[in-house]
């Protein structure tokens, strides 16, 4: 077997954590390898060696049987090496051509961008791989997957023939992931090599040829993908048995606590996105909201948490009206909230754990004094506590830096947060987006919890899954509005589904 890649003992630290220890990956030509693992497992350390935006401290690389010596990403791009990274590396308010050729831009013989001729060259690969985007759109007004697609059109368009995703439908719809399995398929038959870093097993069952894991930094084997099943490869990620079903027991249900009446909400463009809709939530169950990504789910949960005006209709927090209170009233009256975008709500990436575990009550005791000074011990105490109870894997402690974290254990930490607030109402949107099963597991075990103690709970979720897994009673939302609302048992995942598509089932009321 002729080998496109091998990476031979690579070893890499960083402050408190070593990232790959003496790993090893061959990938062979034209195949798609996964590379599969828990967040921080060091799956991405590794390929960001590999595109050379890292080097490692020891180890050897080579490509197509050659050693190299990747000292950063131009050298990578010369070896026909590109990365689609989990984060993308876009200007939003450049043209997808101007980002696509950023750093290599095509000029005439008078130094003057030809911007018409990268347009053309932009198309052309659009439609020979099946990618479907507007070469002169603007960046900020295409979506997520769309925005994704650019940036398999740049690895395409410097020529790239090994392509490395990190992690590439975490933030995709299910629409879109199907999409992207697609392309993928078609970059393979059209003879590149892919190396696609993940953690969701149905990913790899459906695109992988081969599969490599890592554990805590170290590798662990190589598996062919058809000859093991989803438990297996669970198991050599996470170093025991995972249950994918999360046995719970019978809602105790109390009185309401949570009361959304004729709720309608706009977007920031003034379309309203929320239509004269209504929902209660009662102490101890967990209500989910079911629903295609663009229905009015992230409106909604703007215009509960404050993030968002209401435009109409009442918001009653334990009898309290909090249609028009302040972000921090509704926090003090016991509204928690895990937000759907993580880096953008839920942390400050530049802050440590130990600040971000209080920034909703760092102004209060014990944390801040009567002259408004932080005690720094306290937040850095209680921090490690929540670090040792939710498993937060951290190099540096409560000092590690959020935007160092994984983003399993970004997650972990927002989590921590919420739950050590101890809210009546909880705001749950896409809790185990982006993660791996071992953190999935402890997330949703983690929130059951919270239902069994009496809070009022609210999911938001793509994951129908976990909808159903989760969920005591379910509310499908289509176009802005409720369809219909079911105890759990009473409806089947194909009606969930139908009833998000818009079609609406006799009775429910929940």
């Amino acid at each position: 077997m002729e080998h496109a890649i091998e990476m031979i003992g690579i070893t890499k630290t960083f402050p408190g954590v070593v990232a790959n220890d003496k790993v090893t990956l061959q990938v062979a030509d034209n195949e798609i390898h996964a590379l599969l693992g828990e967040n921080g497992a060091g799956k991405s350390t590794l390929m960001s060696i590999l595109f050379g935006a890292y080097n490692a401290d020891s180890g050897t690389i080579r490509i197509h049987g050659k050693n190299v010596d990747i000292k950063d990403p131009n050298v990578a791009t010369e070896l026909g090496i590109g990365m689609v990274h989990q984060h993308f590396k876009l200007v939003h308010n450049y043209s997808v051509t101007e980002n696509i050729v950023l750093g290599m831009e095509p000029r005439n013989r008078f130094g003057i961008l030809n911007i018409g001729q990268a347009e053309k060259r932009v198309a052309q690969l659009s439609d020979t791989y099946g990618l479907q985007v507007d070469p002169t759109a603007l960046v900020e007004d295409i979506t997520v997957g769309a925005q994704q697609r650019v940036e398999i059109l740049k690895t395409l368009y410097r020529n790239a023939n090994i392509i490395i995703f990190d992690e590439p439908t975490a933030v995709l719809t299910p629409q879109e992931i199907d999409e992207l399995m697609q392309i993928i398929r078609r970059l393979k038959a059209e003879g590149k090599t892919i190396v696609l870093i993940t953690h969701k097993l149905k990913e790899i069952k459906a695109v992988a040829d081969r599969c490599t894991v890592l554990r805590r930094g170290k590798y662990i084997g190589t598996v062919d993908v058809e000859d093991v099943s989803e438990q297996q490869l669970a198991e050599m990620m996470v170093g025991r048995a995972v249950q994918f079903e999360i046995e719970k027991s019978p809602a105790q249900i109390g009185e309401v606590v949570l009361s959304i009446q004729n709720l309608s909400v706009a977007d920031q463009n003034g379309h309203v996105k929320v239509r004269d809709l209504s929902v209660e939530v009662h102490r101890g169950e967990i209500v989910g909201i079911a629903g295609v990504d663009g229905n009015g789910q992230t409106e909604l949960l703007y215009g509960i948490s404050g993030l968002s005006p209401v435009s109409s209709g009442t918001i009653l927090l334990n009898g309290e009206d909090i249609t028009h209170a302040t972000i921090r009233k509704r926090i003090e009256l016991g509204l928690g909230h895990i937000p759907e975008d993580r880096q953008k709500h839920g942390l400050i990436s530049d802050f440590s754990i130990s600040e971000n575990c209080v920034l909703k009550n760092y102004y209060k005791a014990p944390y801040s004094n009567a002259y408004g000074l932080l005690d720094q011990t306290k937040m850095a105490e209680d921090a490690q506590a929540l670090i040792e109870q939710f498993d937060i894997r951290a190099g540096q402690g409560s000092r590690t830096a959020a935007g160092s974290l994984s983003g399993g254990n970004q997650q972990k930490t927002i989590v921590a947060r919420e739950i050590h607030l101890s809210p009546h109402a909880m705001l749950v949107a896409q809790p185990t987006r982006g993660l791996d099963v071992g953190a999935i597991e402890y997330i949703r075990q983690r929130i059951l919890a919270e239902r069994d103690k009496g809070r009022a709970i609210l999911l938001i979720s793509f994951e129908l899954d976990e909808i159903m897994n989760l969920c005591d009673r379910i509310a499908t939302i289509s176009k802005g509005s409720i369809v219909g609302i079911f105890a759990q048992h009473e409806v089947t995942e194909r009606e969930i589904g139908m009833m998000m598509a818009g079609s609406k089932r006799d009775g429910g009321n929940g």
